[in-house]
């Protein structure tokens, strides 16, 4: 879960407890480490997943414990390698492909105020 309040919510709360399999876990604000997470998830998927064949769920259950585990004796970190600056850049690209089709809708919206 990230910072934001919803599962401080009564509601949630009471779900969580009825649901005790679920546990939460609280991500920082920035979330980038989250980011090397999913790139973990990318490489089990491209290296074991996507080149196996199971015909069962424990068959791949039985793979994704086998890489993991194969992971573990030679750990390598993910080195974060962007640069502010590149990044900065790629968000221009970005914003440049809605601004040509709808000039002005990549704008920061102004609120207005009722009176």
């Amino acid at each position: 879960m990230d910072n934001y309040g919803t599962h401080k919510h009564p509601r949630v709360q009471a779900w969580l407890k009825r649901h005790p399999r679920f546990i939460p876990h609280f991500i920082p604000s920035s979330s980038s480490w989250l980011n090397f997470v999913e790139r973990w998830f990318g490489e089990l998927t491209s290296k074991r997943v996507r080149r196996g064949v199971f015909v069962s769920a424990n068959d791949l259950i039985a793979a994704i414990d086998e890489y993991a585990a194969t992971w573990n004796e030679n750990p390598q970190p993910f080195v974060w390698t962007a640069t502010v600056d590149s990044i900065v850049e790629k968000l221009k690209r970005c914003r440049q492909t809605p601004e040509h089709i709808k000039p002005g809708c990549t704008s920061p919206r102004s609120r207005k105020c009722k009176k």
